[in-house]
């Protein structure tokens, strides 16, 4: 659980000025009786006074008080904090690139098998309640298999993907929210095309197929917690709805983006002659900043080994979500029993209640 980071109430906190006034007749109370004490003193006061640890113990029954009340004043203003509490209604979907380049050795056996390896065990470890929607792009992004608690069918999809030429990683973006919210009418034919398209058809026509959309309103960038994207990749885009388009209409929805890296980052791979190295290359700058848009993570994989501790840190971390609730209960529990232990101590000390 995080600190409070807002309060429900706020103008109770103006209370908290009370406290230094508090502290300042405590003091003054302080002073009164030592001038009594001169005034009036007794062999026993004095035995008294002098004891060891009497000093500094008549002020830790006052200082438990005045720490119970500040609580409670806080409580009293109803703080919110984020908890973050195991996921039970998520959905992720995995966005697996299988371009040609996915061919290449240097990540044994190649990098294909290798991420369909670490998809597979990173669907093992995740909770069974969390759905999974298995989304393969290359010079174009489709879903080869929609959101299911079925781990059989996903693994099955998995072992199904056919490498192609090009790499659409916007496309897989946008085809990834097409999934999660299928009410919004998510084009990607109008994002590529624009009106292109809809010049080629008929008026009827278009009309026909228009479908009604949700309107969308736009939230903060991750605020989204029942939905995550975890997008891996070889290569840069060469094809399809730009990235950072892409990046920022997840941002919109709230959806963070985990982004993979595997492969090289200069692009020279060895065995793969006759391929420019700048296809062969990793844009990890564009993969980064989709994650910084998003407000999700960025990882890179220059092996197998890494790729699936990389799916083992991401299972850990989408299985639990953020939610605020309201702590004021919590804070007064802690200073009711403030209050008790002042109350306790004075009576050990001094037999007396403060």
């Amino acid at each position: 659980m995080s600190l409070p980071v807002a309060f429900l109430w706020p103008h109770y906190l103006w209370l908290l000025l009370a406290l230094p006034l508090l502290v300042l007749a405590y003091v003054g109370l302080l002073r009164r009786r030592k001038k009594l004490a001169l005034r009036y003193a007794s062999l026993a006061i004095v035995k008294q006074a002098m004891r060891p640890g009497s000093g500094w113990r008549r002020h830790v029954p006052p200082a438990l008080l005045l720490m119970a009340l500040t609580l409670l004043l806080f409580a009293a203003a109803r703080p919110l904090a984020v908890v973050r509490l195991p996921s039970d209604h998520a959905t992720i979907v995995l966005a697996m690139d299988v371009s040609l380049s996915m061919r290449a050795t240097d990540v044994k056996p190649n990098r294909l098998a290798a991420a369909q390896s670490a998809a597979k065990t990173f669907l093992e470890k995740l909770p069974k309640t969390i759905r999974v929607a298995i989304v393969s792009f290359a010079g174009s992004a489709q879903v080869v298999q929609p959101a299911t608690l079925n781990r059989e069918d996903l693994v099955a999809a998995i072992d199904r993907f056919q490498m192609q030429r090009g790499t659409a990683v916007g496309s897989a973006i946008v085809v990834s929210l097409q999934e999660l919210f299928p009410d919004e009418g998510i084009d990607l034919g109008e994002m590529i095309y624009g009106g292109a398209q809809k010049r080629g058809k008929g008026l009827d026509e278009a009309s026909a197929s228009k479908k009604p959309k949700k309107e969308s309103v736009p939230v903060a960038p991750g605020s989204y917690e029942s939905a995550a994207i975890v997008l891996l990749t070889d290569g840069r885009r060469t094809t399809g709805v730009d990235t950072q388009e892409a990046a920022q209409m997840a941002a919109r929805h709230g959806v963070r983006v985990h982004a993979v890296g595997m492969g090289t980052v200069d692009g020279e791979v060895p065995g793969f002659e006759g391929w420019s190295s700048v296809y062969m290359k990793l844009d990890e700058p564009s993969l980064k900043a989709v994650a910084q848009t998003t407000m999700g993570d960025y990882y890179y994989a220059a092996d197998a080994q890494a790729l699936s501790k990389v799916y083992e840190k991401l299972g850990t971390r989408l299985q639990v979500e953020r939610k605020e609730t309201e702590v004021a209960g919590l804070l007064a529990l802690v200073a009711a029993l403030l209050s008790v232990a002042a109350a306790a101590l004075s009576l050990r000390w001094f037999s007396r209640i403060l």
